[in-house]
């Protein structure tokens, strides 16, 4: 099941994992002590402090930057499917192009981390932001002299791989900047304006595309990265600790950092592979979602945009819960619990044959999508030491994207052969079967962070 996305769905992003953990965490929830001490930052209000976040004016402006930025990415998440559509509609294309930006997505992350754990990262933040808005604006300009599909194939997979880089980056940031005490609650609600971001932002894209187009909305997505770059520009990020190295070091020893820590903690290494093939079976179902809506029941963009708008909800709604929850069931029954009910979901999408239905399953389909995406990327910065969590992030999307571009491109074919139907029937079902295998490993246990306190990685 896709986690940590932008639009949470990384994410989609974001958006993308995009996590809670109050401060009435166990003590084991605490990172290994390798962490360099130079990652604090000289301020007044050190990360981690009592201090409430409400309070905390860098992650305020962060929150609201990204906020605006989800709220504009959403817009692409309904225009660039529906662009395909309605020049070619074919819903093969769309998961071809949707496997394409996955597979450049994944060549990005075998590299994003090393560059996160050398390099500033606020000026990575600000970098790739100022870089989408420019891909991103070549499409309204070129559809103005008429559609060019062979431009969605240049740009889309060149904004894919720069957001990989971006969600790497974003990962590693938030935990520097409000600290291990408030990581959760930070995710927690990054997840949840961006959720209601994401309700209101489809909406509009629908209206929008069904007004003035499809290209016009992915304008409004290259003008939010603009408002991102700047929020981001007024935040004072902590520097970290570049990763030690010699000047003749092998680069190929950074790329496999991340990976071999991966490997060597019990649980990140099963909930990796177990998620590379949740998002084998997920990358594409929005793709597929919106060929149902448009081609099977015959609805408007505006409908369509009305739609994933309002399942947006069930997002929101995970972030807001996924705290408490997870703190009273622990990390194991919430987790598999969350993908369970999610392949429920994603079988009643396929069960329903009115616009309602699909809405209403999709909604609980998004809900335990950014349950289990808060889960699992809260595990990971709590258990990380912070030199090591660009490469642990990077290795972990690598890996967990690798199978995505496959799948998306499967579903795309699977859905012009046999139906829409058939595919959520049969990718919910394989769902549930992973959630089952998920019962037989250390997944399951509720307080997974100890499993792994005495993994260490190389610096």
């Amino acid at each position: 099941m896709t986690e940590e996305t932008r639009t949470d769905q990384p994410a989609q992003s974001p958006p993308p994992e995009n996590p809670p953990e109050d401060p009435g965490t166990s003590p084991t929830d605490t990172p290994p002590t390798d962490t360099p001490p130079t990652d604090t930052p000289p301020t007044d209000t050190p990360p981690g402090s009592a201090r409430s976040l409400w309070r905390d004016r860098n992650f305020s402006i962060f929150w609201a930057a990204q906020t605006l930025s989800v709220a504009g990415d959403s817009f692409a998440l309904i225009a660039v499917p529906l662009l395909i559509l309605h020049t070619t509609g074919s819903v093969a294309q769309m998961g071809l192009l949707t496997g394409v930006s996955g597979a450049a997505s994944v060549a990005a992350g075998v590299f994003a981390g090393v560059l996160v754990d050398r390099f500033d990262r606020r000026r990575l933040l600000i970098g790739c932001d100022l870089a989408r808005c420019v891909l991103y604006a070549l499409i309204p300009l070129a559809w103005l002299t008429g559609p060019h599909i062979w431009l969605l194939y240049a740009v889309l997979p060149l904004a894919a791989a720069v957001g990989m880089l971006f969600q790497v980056t974003y990962v590693s940031t938030v935990r520097s900047l409000v600290g291990d005490r408030h990581v959760t609650e930070a995710n927690g609600r990054l997840y949840a304006t961006a959720a209601a971001a994401g309700i209101l932002g489809p909406m509009l894209a629908g209206v929008v595309a069904g007004v003035w187009g499809a290209s016009a909305a992915i304008a409004v997505n290259a003008g939010s990265f603009a408002v991102s770059a700047i929020g981001v520009y007024l935040v004072r990020i902590p520097r970290h600790a570049p990763a030690a190295g010699q000047a003749g070091e092998r680069s190929w020893r950074d790329l496999v950092a991340g990976a071999v820590f991966l490997w060597r903690h019990p649980v990140l290494r099963v909930l990796t592979v177990l998620l590379s093939f949740f998002i084998f079976l997920t990358l594409g179902l929005t793709d597929i979602v919106i060929f149902r809506l448009k081609h099977d029941l015959g609805q408007s963009d505006a409908v369509i945009g009305g739609v994933l708008g309002g399942a947006a909800v069930g997002t929101m709604i995970g972030s807001l819960v996924v705290a408490r929850v997870r703190k009273r069931a622990g990390f194991g029954p919430t987790w598999i619990g969350a993908q369970t009910v999610g392949g429920l979901a994603i079988i009643a999408i396929g069960f329903t044959g009115g616009v309602w239905g699909v809405a209403v399953a999709m909604a609980g389909y998004l809900a335990c999508v950014s349950v289990a995406g808060i889960c699992s990327m809260s595990l990971r910065q709590q258990v990380t030491p912070d030199h090591l969590l660009g490469r642990v992030t990077s290795a972990f999307w690598t890996i967990h994207f690798s199978l995505g571009p496959v799948g998306a491109a499967a579903l795309g074919w699977g859905a012009a052969r046999f139906g829409t139907s058939a595919v959520f029937v049969f990718a919910g079902c394989c769902c549930l079967l992973l959630a089952a295998a998920a019962l037989c490993t250390p997944v399951r246990l509720r307080h997974p962070e100890a499993a792994g306190a005495a993994v260490s990685g190389p610096r």
